[in-house]
């Protein structure tokens, strides 16, 4: 059984933030490409995640799908890439994976779909309103130099992701404080080969 972790993407999508966890690991890794449509709905990719979307990885003989998931496997099966904080130390770490999964994602979906949330119903949502939720990020990462603490983990990767994709694509308020974090953030030699790797597939993809 191989150690290699194969990685199944696409190089529009949440794979992205995945792929530049593994470069900071550092590990040798396989990218099987996996395209929107028939592919992504075939029996083959269905056995590895029957929702028939990607990311999804698979390491010694499991498969592990949802990218908050997918980080803190490879965290823990990679401690020496140093992407998680000691088991005592992990509160804060768990936190803010746990709510980016949720309120945030759903916040950033939500809005994406033009889905409004009526007033007498907000109290339902686990964001809330998309202003809070930035309050409440704007202020931890004031606090700290990283989102969980005092060292780069998993977590900066995840928050970095959502907080750019969200600026930038779903035109979400630039906070100073939060696009000066997530520049910090991917300034890294990492972020910036995997960002090169789902460039050159996409330009691949169109020729």
């Amino acid at each position: 059984m191989s150690d290699e972790v194969i990685l199944y993407t696409n190089p529009m999508s949440r794979g992205r933030i995945v792929r530049w966890m593994l470069e900071e690991i550092g590990k040798p890794y396989k990218t099987e490409w996996v395209t929107y449509g028939p592919q992504m709905k075939s029996p083959d990719y269905l056995a590895i995640n029957p929702l028939g979307k990607v990311p999804a990885i698979s390491h010694k003989g499991a498969v592990v799908t949802e990218t908050p998931a997918i980080l803190a496997y490879l965290a823990d099966a990679f401690p020496e890439a140093g992407l998680a904080p000691a088991l005592d130390a992990r509160a804060s770490y768990y936190r803010w994976l746990f709510f980016m999964a949720g309120p945030m994602e759903a916040a950033a979906v939500n809005g994406a779909c033009g889905f409004s949330v009526p007033d007498e119903k907000r109290g339902m949502m686990g964001y809330v309103d998309h202003k809070g939720m930035f309050d409440v990020i704007e202020a931890a990462i004031k606090a700290s130099p990283f989102i969980a603490g005092d060292s780069f983990s998993a977590a900066d990767i995840y928050m970095a992701s959502h907080l750019n994709f969200q600026m930038h694509m779903l035109g979400a308020e630039k906070r100073a404080v939060l696009v000066d974090y997530a520049k910090r953030m991917t300034d890294r030699d990492a972020f910036r080969r995997a960002s090169a790797i789902d460039a050159e597939a996409m330009e691949a993809a169109k020729a």
